[in-house]
């Protein structure tokens, strides 16, 4: 896939105040993985709990959920 395409395929980072997670999607770290870095912090590990659990990101204070 072209560099260029695979970039604009990714969502924005940092666009959304609260974001559900599942499992599949840990270890969690902010920006996500399937997350443009252009225009975002540094990628941060955060620590999450069990479901209803949640994290939220130092950098630009995104809240994650863990969904059931």
């Amino acid at each position: 896939m072209n560099p260029a395409r695979a970039e604009a395929a990714l969502k924005q980072a940092n666009t959304e105040y609260r974001y559900e997670v599942a499992r599949t999607d840990l270890p969690l770290s902010c920006p996500m993985p399937d997350m443009a870095l252009w225009n975002s912090h540094p990628r941060v590990y955060l620590a999450i709990e069990d479901e209803g659990g949640e994290s939220v990101c130092p950098y630009c204070g995104a809240r994650y959920v863990l969904k059931g």
